[in-house]
């Protein structure tokens, strides 16, 4: 009985099969404009994110460009014991889970709590001013913000400092002290990005069911109680997924703002894992070594989005997957 059973199995297995293939086919022959509008993102996916995957054996290597990636030496896991047992690893470490850590502390919720209170705006125009002056920042590059940030904080010709020293106070050279350095990275990164990162929760906002705030006024709530019953649920999911992806990524601080105000005098506390690998690999050309690192900064990442993803997944029953 087992048998025939066994045999009945495989046999609808196999007709299966070209039942697949045949409604691929007619798929792929209805839809054939949307396959060849999302072609170049997948050419653009494996040329510069899946191909490169083929030089991460280096970091398993001793590289050496005349031998090329096949006929350099296989060195195991030298470059990253090298890596943890070096003086920077802590202080490597500690920099990019602090700032990441910290920028997640104020960048994510402010820009929820910017949503909510826009929404409950009623006059047009000053919504629509508002809007405009906390979006302009997203516009501008890196090089316009730190530029910025020197003008404004110098110690001697900045504004910041003048108004300091009206009221009785020394400077402070704000750009070479390492206590600031994270508290000046992570507020002018909430000033350039939350009016942007606002708008995908005004979107999910504009779906609150407006009976719903109907009913709650009828029932005697009042906005603060409505906000936090209705639209702050609502926009639940959104918050989630955003959460899940910022925590994939805490490992990954923003090279180039760190490395534009990073310099000599605050490098003890500016000194994370990106700057770090370009130092180790352009800089001084230790290929393999800096490859190491940027591959044990990567799993780290990887590891952090698959677990809070099956956290939310069992605790809220949202998730990326």
């Amino acid at each position: 009985m087992m048998r025939s059973t066994d045999a009945v199995t495989s046999v609808s297995n196999l007709n299966a099969k070209p039942q697949r293939l045949r409604r691929l086919k007619k798929s792929l022959l209805l839809n054939w404009q949307l396959y060849v509008l999302i072609l170049p993102v997948i050419v653009y996916y494996i040329v510069f994110h899946y191909l490169p995957m083929y030089g991460i054996q280096i970091a398993f290597k001793d590289f050496i460009a005349n031998k090329g990636i096949m006929d350099s030496p296989w060195v195991g896991f030298k470059h990253f014991e090298r890596f943890f047992n070096s003086y920077y690893f802590e202080r490597l470490l500690k920099n990019t889970i602090l700032i990441s850590l910290y920028t997640l502390a104020l960048s994510f919720p402010i820009p929820i709590i910017l949503a909510l209170m826009l929404n409950e705006v009623k006059a047009e125009r000053f919504k629509k001013m508002v809007q405009t002056i906390t979006y302009a920042p997203h516009f501008l590059s890196v090089v316009v913000i730190v530029g910025m940030l020197f003008l404004f904080l110098n110690p001697s010709t900045g504004i910041i400092n003048h108004i300091i020293m009206a009221l009785g106070f020394e400077s402070i050279p704000f750009m070479t002290s390492p206590g600031w350095f994270k508290t000046l990275y992570v507020l002018s990164d909430v000033w350039q990005t939350m009016g942007w990162s606002s708008i995908i929760y005004l979107a999910a906002l504009s779906g609150v069911d407006n009976q719903l705030h109907e009913a709650a006024t009828i029932d005697g709530a009042s906005k603060l109680q409505r906000i936090w019953h209705i639209n702050i649920p609502t926009i639940a999911p959104t918050i989630v997924i955003l959460l899940i992806l910022n925590l994939g990524s805490v490992m990954s601080v923003g090279f180039e703002k760190v490395f534009l105000m990073q310099n000599n005098l605050n490098l003890s506390s500016s000194d994370v894992i990106s700057t770090y690998v370009y130092r180790t690999g352009i800089l001084d050309s230790q290929f393999s070594f800096s490859a190491a690192v940027g591959l044990f900064n990567s799993i780290i990442n990887f590891a952090l989005l698959v677990i809070v993803n099956y956290i939310a997944r069992r605790v809220n029953e949202t998730s990326l997957w």
